[in-house]
C-alpha cells in the first residue's frame, strides 16, 4: 500500500514538471509582439517672405530737447509742474518775480511819453521856423537849429521806444514756458532761489515722439551700399528698407520705422558711419538714452522656410532637424540656419517647403525608428505648440448668425 501511494506521487509530481515544461515551449514558440510606434508631433515646413537682414545695437535718443534756461535775474516765485509729468506748449513752467520789471516797463513808458511831446514841439518849431525863414524873419542858422532839434527829438522817440520793448522783453522772460509739447525732467532750483542767464539750467524738457534710433554701419558695408545704389540709379531716393525693433525685454516693437538721418563723414576713431532712424512713440513706451535692437530688413523678399526654433538641434557637425518620412520614418537632415523670427526660424538651406519636422517627442526617437506622428501648428510669436483642428478654427472668421 506504502509502495502504491509513494508511485502515486511520483506520477503527479512528474505531470506537473511536464505541464511545465510544455507550457513553456509553448510560451517560448510564441510570437513576441512588437512595442506601439512612439507618437510625436510634427510640423508641416511653410515657407514665407523673408528679406536680407542684419540687426544692429541702438540706442533712443529723444527727438527734441531743451534746457530751460533764466534770462533774467530775479527769484523764483513759483514752480508750474510735476517733475516727470507732460507739459504742453505755451504751459506756464517757472515764473521769476516780475515785480523790477513791471517797474522798468513803467517807467521805460513814461520816458517814451515824454520823449513823444518833446518830439512834438521839436517839430512845431521847426514848422513854424521854415514859414517865417522867407520872410527874413529868421536866420537859415536858427532854421538849421530847429530842423537838428527836431531830428534829435525824433530819434530821442525811437531810443525810449527801443527801451520799452526791452523792458517788455524783460518782462515776458520772466514767465518761462515750454516751447514745444513733451516730458520735463528734474527741477534744479526750488522756489525763492535768485536765478539769472549765469544760473544752471532749471530743468530739461524733451519730446521723444518721434524717437530717434541712433546706430553706426561700418565703412566697408556703407559704401558697398551706395555703390549698389549707383548702379541701380537710385542714389537720391530713400531706401526701400523694412525697419523693425526688437526691445531689451526681447519683445518686438509693433511700431514701424525709416531712415531719417546719415551723417556726411565718416568716424575715424571706429570706421563708421553714424545712421539714425526714426520711430512713432506715441504711447512713450522708448525712453530716451534706451539700448535696443534694430532690425533692417530689404522690401525684396524670397520665399524661405520657416520651423520652430524648438524643432532645431545641435552636434558637432551643426545644427539639425528629425524629418519624417512618406513611411513615417525618422531621418537626421542638417540644415544651414538664419535669422530669428519670433519663435520661428528662418532656413537658409536643407528643407523643402511642405517637409514634416518633428517638434515635440525629440527625445524618444532617433534616425531610422517608425514613429505615430501628430500634425500640429505652432504659434508664431510664443511658439506655444496646438493642435492643427484647433488653430484652424482660431484663424477661420467667425460664423454668421440670424438675428
Amino acid at each position: 500500500m506504502a509502495i502504491a501511494r509513494t508511485a502515486f506521487k511520483t506520477l503527479a509530481a512528474s505531470s506537473v514538471i511536464a505541464s511545465a515544461f510544455f507550457m513553456g515551449a509553448c510560451s517560448d514558440d510564441a510570437p513576441k509582439q512588437a512595442p506601439p510606434a512612439p507618437a510625436v508631433s510634427i510640423f508641416s515646413v511653410q515657407s514665407s517672405p523673408v528679406g536680407k537682414f542684419r540687426e544692429f545695437v541702438a540706442r533712443s535718443e529723444a527727438s527734441q530737447v531743451v534746457d530751460l534756461r533764466a534770462r533774467v535775474e530775479g527769484e523764483i516765485i513759483r514752480r508750474n509742474f510735476t517733475e516727470g509729468g507732460f507739459v504742453q506748449r505755451g504751459e506756464l513752467l517757472f515764473e521769476i518775480d516780475r515785480r523790477p520789471y513791471q517797474a522798468t516797463l513803467a517807467q521805460a513808458q513814461a520816458n517814451l511819453a515824454a520823449r513823444q511831446a518833446e518830439e512834438l514841439q521839436a517839430d512845431a518849431d521847426y514848422n513854424r521856423g521854415k514859414e517865417l525863414a522867407p520872410d527874413g524873419y529868421i536866420s537859415q542858422s536858427d532854421l538849421g537849429k530847429l530842423r537838428s532839434a527836431s531830428s534829435q527829438a525824433d530819434a530821442n522817440v525811437k531810443g525810449a521806444e527801443a527801451a520799452l520793448e526791452t523792458a517788455q522783453i524783460n518782462l515776458n522772460y520772466t514767465h518761462i514756458t515750454a516751447p514745444f509739447d513733451g516730458k520735463i525732467g528734474k527741477r534744479r532750483y526750488n522756489v525763492g532761489t535768485l536765478v539769472g542767464p549765469s544760473s544752471e539750467s532749471l530743468a530739461t524738457l524733451s519730446a521723444s515722439d518721434p524717437i530717434y534710433i541712433n546706430f553706426q554701419l561700418e565703412e566697408s558695408a556703407y559704401i558697398n551700399f551706395l555703390q549698389k545704389r549707383m548702379a541701380e540709379g537710385k542714389s537720391g531716393q530713400e531706401p526701400a528698407l523694412d525697419l523693425s525693433l526688437r526691445l531689451p525685454n526681447g519683445d518686438e516693437y509693433g511700431q514701424a520705422g525709416k531712415i531719417d538721418f546719415a551723417d556726411t563723414k565718416i568716424d575715424s576713431t571706429v570706421g563708421s558711419v553714424n545712421l539714425r532712424a526714426i520711430f512713432p512713440n506715441t504711447e512713450g513706451l522708448i525712453l530716451p538714452g534706451l539700448y535696443v535692437t534694430l532690425l533692417v530688413e530689404s522690401q525684396q523678399k524670397e520665399q524661405l522656410p520657416l520651423i520652430p526654433q524648438a524643432a532645431v538641434q545641435e552636434n558637432q557637425l551643426g545644427n539639425f532637424v528629425l524629418v519624417i518620412n512618406n513611411k513615417n520614418q525618422v531621418n537626421t537632415r542638417h540644415v544651414e540656419m538664419g535669422r530669428r523670427m519670433g519663435a520661428m526660424w528662418v532656413v537658409n538651406g536643407g528643407l523643402k517647403n511642405g517637409e514634416k519636422i518633428v517638434i515635440e517627442g525629440l527625445q524618444k526617437v532617433r534616425s531610422g525608428v517608425e514613429v505615430n506622428p501628430i500634425e500640429k501648428s505652432v504659434d508664431p510669436q510664443t511658439g506655444a505648440v496646438v493642435e492643427l483642428d484647433q488653430a484652424i478654427k482660431t484663424m477661420a472668421p467667425a460664423a454668421k448668425t440670424d438675428v
